[in-house]
């Protein structure tokens, strides 16, 4: 096991730490042969993990070719869950066949790269971004164009947004460096000033000062 992590956040429920681990390794061949139809241990892995913390979420990378197979902790984009997620890896057990990594990270992806929600299916290729200042000190405001974006179905296109960002950015930037975040349509005025989010991730780093 890893060396605990110590300071605990408001989420979570520290005695359910160990519970968790000792069934994620009782059920380890079961979700290291997941798929997409993979119903009911998505399910018990779910419950499972929201008993640490009911903000929790997951993700599973494909099997590389060591063999191994990634699982991702994340605090689904809530800063208050981020404690949570550094415990839960802090005490995961070492092993050979899990690469366990924390939050969602930047994904390297090309134009043709899709992502849904709901019935609403986006490629990369149609969304764009603008930089702004914000209020908050080392924070950057975003705005976000989506071609097709509709305010009457505002929640399921808001929610493709923050899945693009964590994409682009990942979800501990999203979540320490950015601020304001608005999203609209491509037919916006403010869109001609608009950049593909491929050159978010540089751009942003360059604006937090990173590079």
């Amino acid at each position: 096991m890893r060396v605990p992590f110590t300071t605990m956040g408001a989420n979570l429920n520290p005695e359910s730490l160990a519970e968790f681990w000792l069934w994620f390794e009782a059920n380890d061949d079961e979700l290291f042969e997941v798929d997409q139809n993979s119903c009911d241990i998505f399910h018990r892995l779910s419950e499972a993990m929201q008993k640490v913390d009911t903000n929790l979420t997951f993700e599973f990378g494909p099997v590389l070719e060591n063999g191994s197979r990634e699982f991702v902790i994340s605090a689904g984009g809530n800063l208050s869950s981020f404690r949570s997620v550094e415990a839960m890896y802090s005490t995961a057990p070492c092993s050979g066949r899990w690469n366990f990594i924390r939050f969602r990270q930047r994904r390297d992806f090309i134009n043709d790269f899709r992502l849904g929600y709901g019935s609403c299916v986006v490629k990369a290729s149609d969304v764009h971004y603008v930089l702004c200042k914000d209020k908050k000190p080392n924070h950057v405001g975003i705005i976000l164009f989506i071609d097709g974006y509709s305010a009457i179905d505002r929640e399921t296109w808001d929610q493709i947004g923050f899945l693009f960002l964590d994409e682009t950015l990942g979800e501990y930037d999203v979540e320490r460096h950015v601020g304001a975040i608005q999203f609209f349509d491509c037919n916006s005025k403010q869109f001609r000033k608009a950049r593909p989010i491929a050159e978010l991730p540089a751009h942003f780093d360059r604006r937090i000062g990173r590079h």
